[in-house]
């Protein structure tokens, strides 16, 4: 079972760093970085030029902590987020999936900011 686990770690890392070499956030177009575990969802948009988060959102927040569901958390988050960026000046990024699957959570997060108005 160790080594099942190791292997599923080394291979989600290395599906990480193959979509990280093709993608890179600037100030005008920031990455917009996901991370998920098994009860929550987070995430940044981030400038990889300046090394800088520029915004944050999580399912953690007071709002979202009140959701049961965590289809409705990440919908939350997706919605929280667009309206940080859009408030900031920032319409467009880039979507960072890391090494999940477009499907579920993380789709339903992309979904939920792009009809806040985040452009990908």
């Amino acid at each position: 079972m160790k080594n099942r686990l190791k292997a599923k770690s080394l291979r989600r890392k290395n599906v990480k760093l193959r979509v990280r070499k093709k993608i890179s956030g600037s100030a005008e177009r920031p990455r917009l970085s996901v991370f998920k575990s098994i009860k929550q969802v987070y995430v940044q948009a981030i400038d990889d030029v300046n090394g800088v988060t520029i915004v944050t959102a999580s399912s953690l927040e007071k709002e979202a902590s009140s959701l049961k569901k965590t289809s409705e958390q990440a919908k939350y988050v997706g919605e929280s987020v667009a309206a940080k960026l859009i408030e900031k000046g920032i319409s467009e990024v880039v979507y960072d999936k890391s090494s999940y699957a477009f499907h579920g959570n993380v789709k339903l997060l992309a979904d939920s900011a792009r009809e806040k108005g985040l452009k990908f």
